[in-house]
């Protein structure tokens, strides 16, 4: 189904239990990026797609990119596509599944008794396959939605942990998690579709979407450049997408999800943890500086924390240094979920 009727806005933009989504301060990063004159932008470290979103509703002509490939398929399905819509296709999808006489997939044998129960992992084996056998962008707007579900019945929405034994804990609970972690797939998937759906529309300019590395991006054509690096707090602790999200990659990869599976580990990431220069304290400012020399020519707008590293300060002056008048606008003090820093502040830097 196509939808031609929906009017940008970025309030639809749906809600994601992914760690360190942009989507709460949109309003303040629209208030920023109304003051700076452009019409091409480039997200290259797009995360859940929201900041992207935000852009194409604001009629700009985005490219959105991401090292992960579910993020990449996110920003096709909710970016790049400008009015294909789920509609029905989460029930279709579902129907008759798990199918309890056909042979055990990857997920159940793989991932037995470490993320989800039996039953649901033989669901995911069983809808993986129709979901891939679906043109683009269906196959991403499914795929998104089967990810999303994945991460509402997870304990902590990550994969860092083999914690099922956290969802079948027979203890009071003061918390509605595990109404949520019970409700079943099929329940969860036609909410999503339904979320998606409502998000899609066409955009005023055409919209990519792609995976790639933020490091080895064209910086050609681009007005603006918005970065979004993942964060290491102050005291030296960065974040893993690839470990936290391991899962998602192998349902956005699945022919090559087996080859790149490390058993030694419980919750069993993939090949890959670890290797970024993002998560490292000792690495990153040099990622930082690199990307700022990449994409000197365009406005570069930043998203970071005020206690982080590198500090604000040293960001702002490699940006100085690449001949950047600086702008700090400090959001203020906004606690992203599962974290408790209550300290550190929300800012954005402007070089231009």
């Amino acid at each position: 189904m196509v939808r031609d009727d929906q009017a940008p806005d970025p309030g639809r933009f749906p809600a994601t239990r992914y760690q360190g989504s942009k989507r709460r301060l949109l309003p303040a990063l629209a208030g920023i990026f109304a003051r700076l004159e452009f019409g091409t932008a480039l997200d290259p470290m797009c995360g859940t797609g929201a900041v992207a979103y935000l852009l194409k509703t604001m009629g700009k002509a985005v490219t959105a990119a991401d090292a992960l490939a579910f993020n990449a398929a996110a920003a096709r399905a909710l970016v790049e596509n400008d009015g294909e819509i789920a509609g029905p296709l989460a029930g279709d999808l579902a129907r008759g599944l798990p199918d309890p006489a056909a042979p055990p997939g990857l997920v159940e044998t793989a991932y037995d008794g470490i993320f989800f129960e039996r039953e649901e992992n033989r669901f995911i084996d069983q809808i993986l396959p129709r979901i891939n056998a679906l043109p683009s962008p269906r196959r991403e707007l499914a795929l998104w939605c089967l990810g999303q579900a994945c991460l509402r019945k997870r304990p902590y929405n990550l994969f860092h942990r083999a914690n099922l034994a956290m969802r079948r804990r027979d203890v009071p609970r003061g918390f509605g998690n595990k109404a949520t972690w019970d409700t079943p797939f099929p329940a969860h998937l036609e909410r999503l579709a339904a979320a998606a759906d409502r998000a899609v529309f066409a955009g005023a300019r055409p919209c990519r979407a792609g995976r790639g590395d933020v490091l080895e991006a064209d910086p050609a054509g681009f007005d603006l450049v918005y970065l979004d690096p993942p964060y290491v707090s102050g005291r030296g602790t960065g974040v893993d997408y690839l470990d936290f999200y391991h899962f998602l990659e192998g349902l956005a990869e699945p022919a090559g999800w087996e080859g790149r599976i490390l058993h030694r580990y419980r919750h069993k990431p993939l090949r890959g943890r670890g290797a970024g220069p993002w998560s490292h304290p000792a690495r990153i400012a040099g990622a930082f500086e690199a990307a700022i020399e990449r994409f000197a020519p365009a406005v570069l707008v930043i998203s970071y924390r005020s206690d982080g590293i590198p500090s604000v300060s040293e960001i702002a002056g490699w940006l100085g240094r690449a001949g950047k008048r600086v702008e700090v606008v400090d959001i203020g003090r906004y606690t992203y979920a599962l974290s408790t820093n209550r300290r550190s502040r929300e800012v954005v830097l402007v070089g231009r």
